[in-house]
């Protein structure tokens, strides 16, 4: 890891950043950061939002000036090492995926050239880490899939995505944790609940943590409480995915 850079970006707010370019490989370096801030700043952190290559961190200008919180940053940052694995939570998450609930399934099997179950396998086949949370409460930004799997983001956003439609999007994949619009290639549900008010934290998913997908049986959806109701039935347009 390089030195890494601190960009002010609001009178309370900094921006360090890691690294310029998306790597599994950064996780353990980005993880470590965030523990070394949080231990840095104390009661002076209002919040420290990680993502890809940067952390954003937004401090007490009561607390601290931005010189002082610089000076932090560099100081917690100086002799950084990388997290040991294992810091994170692994979760399993068990999906149907169905073109009724995921319509996007029969395009990347057609464009791979294999079936529906080939498609499936491949998604199933590797743990995913959690890059970074956004777009939503609850949503995380999960990869990198295997090369053929990418899928450009759709050309034309659905107004609405059902609430644990997984999804696919580049060499990313993704859970929607609410009714919400969307862009992303739809290819499946699961029943699990990725936000809750009640839930330390909120979010199911951190930073760091690896998720897997495994098949399940519609039968088994609806055992764990999950809506089969198709994805044309919830007023979404189909769209078609840009080239």
């Amino acid at each position: 890891m390089s030195d890494p850079s601190i960009e002010t970006v609001g009178m309370d707010s900094l921006i360090v950043r890691l690294f310029d370019s998306i790597d599994e490989e950064h996780m353990p370096w980005m993880l470590a950061a965030d523990h070394a801030l949080r231990e840095a700043f104390g009661e002076a952190l209002i919040d420290l939002v990680p993502s890809y290559t940067t952390l954003l961190v937004h401090y007490d200008i009561q607390r601290l000036d931005l010189q002082a919180a610089r000076a932090r940053v560099s100081e917690a940052l100086a002799g950084l090492t990388p997290a040991t694995s294992g810091e994170g939570q692994r979760h399993v998450i068990p999906v149907w995926y169905d073109v009724s609930v995921g319509p996007e399934l029969e395009r990347i099997a057609e464009r791979l050239g294999v079936s529906h179950e080939d498609v499936i396998a491949r998604h199933c086949a590797r743990d995913y880490s959690v890059f970074a949370l956004g777009f939503a409460p609850g949503y995380a930004f999960m990869g990198r899939l295997d090369d053929e799997l990418a899928t450009p983001r759709l050309k034309t956003p659905r107004q609405k995505v059902a609430a644990g439609s997984v999804a696919i999007a580049e060499r990313q994949t993704a859970v929607y944790p609410t009714l919400s619009p969307g862009g992303w290639n739809i290819v499946g549900r699961t029943a699990v609940a990725l936000f809750g008010r009640d839930r330390e934290g909120y979010s199911l998913f951190r930073p760091g943590d690896k998720v897997r997908f495994e098949a399940i049986s519609r039968e088994a959806f609806i055992e764990q409480g999950g809506d089969p109701t198709p994805l044309a039935e919830r007023g979404d347009t189909p769209t078609e995915a840009q080239t």
